[in-house]
């Protein structure tokens, strides 16, 4: 038996078969209930037959977009807004991915992680900063990357490429303003692909 399946074995054990577990591309993926997902992620540091007591990342993913005419798959996933973890066993020499989706698409709420692994601090920081996901029971929830000012949350889908705000000093009031966007809007699709017969007959 290789070590993928001892996994996929001990944690059908553990869990039973009512949540998802998925392999692709060598790896699995257990999708965990919003409501179980403390309790789960517990268990998952604790039980002897799985130990992963190391979190290596956890980031947030905005899933709109997949419901596009170009998505194979529309209405694949049952929210917008999801958060994933990656967690690492050093005893067993594993890895697993853990999913867990917010019920509110307009205000997403998630448990924090932060008394089972205390390094997610800064990563469900990045992911409340960059998604908007707030991770409920976080000591200290404030954005990380982006700037004291910042309105909106970049990474989600819809938001502009160019954004709502810009800053710059100003040399007469001596210190940074912000004022709305004044970039214009440009072509961004090469002409080969927007200008039919582009580049023949040179």
């Amino acid at each position: 038996m290789t070590r993928l399946e001892t996994l996929k074995q001990n944690l059908v054990a553990r869990f039973g078969d009512a949540w998802s577990l998925t392999e692709a591309l060598g790896e699995l993926t257990l999708e965990i209930p919003e409501d179980s997902w403390i309790e789960a992620c517990t268990a998952l540091r604790d039980d002897p037959s799985l130990r992963f007591e190391s979190l290596i990342d956890l980031c947030g993913i905005d899933y709109s977009g997949w419901g596009a005419p170009t998505n194979p798959q529309p209405g694949l996933f049952p929210h917008r807004f999801a958060a994933v973890a990656h967690l690492t066993s050093l005893k067993h020499n594993w890895r697993l991915r853990v999913r867990t989706y917010a019920g509110n698409d307009e205000f997403p709420v998630l448990p924090s992680l932060v008394d089972v692994w205390p390094c997610v601090n800064w990563f469900e920081r990045e992911a409340f900063d960059l998604y908007g996901i707030v991770f409920e029971g976080h000591p200290d929830l404030r954005r990380i990357l982006t700037d004291y000012g910042f309105i909106g949350h970049p990474f989600r889908k819809d938001f502009p490429i160019s954004g709502y705000v810009e800053m710059r000093y100003d040399t007469e009031q001596k210190r940074v303003v912000y004022q709305p966007v004044t970039i214009e809007p440009r072509e961004v699709v090469p002409r080969v692909v927007r200008e039919e017969g582009y580049g023949q007959g040179r």
